[in-house]
């Protein structure tokens, strides 16, 4: 590996943060400091902990940011529910579920070939 950026993990992640972005800019205004914030911080934790990690010097920590990129995954799709029950998505359109699945399918498989 040469950096992050060369981790499909982190190219998908990165797209789909874009994507949070977009969706969360036609959410009310009256959630701007409250789930869209959260969600938006949520979703940039991902990449951000993926390249972290890939900056680390030992697998360990690499591994541990993998963790942490897993946990976040598991936020947003969390606060993606709630946006639906509160009618802000709707649920037959929200693919980023699915990519959130894919993307945190990506990690643990990372997670397992580095703990090999």
């Amino acid at each position: 590996m040469k950096t992050h950026k060369d981790l499909l993990v982190w190219q998908k992640a990165i797209d789909f943060v874009t994507k949070v972005y977009q969706l969360t800019s036609e959410f009310p205004n009256h959630e701007m400091y409250g789930l869209t914030s959260q969600l938006r911080r949520a979703a940039v934790s991902i990449p951000s902990n993926i390249a972290e990690g890939a900056g680390r010097k030992s697998d360990k920590d690499f591994v541990r940011f993998l963790y942490i990129a897993r946990a976040s995954a598991v936020e947003v799709e969390t606060q993606l529910i709630i946006s639906e029950n509160l009618g802000y998505v709707q649920s037959d359109k929200n693919k980023l579920k699915e990519e959130l699945i894919g993307i945190a399918k990506m990690l643990t498989a990372l997670i397992n070939k580095i703990n090999k």
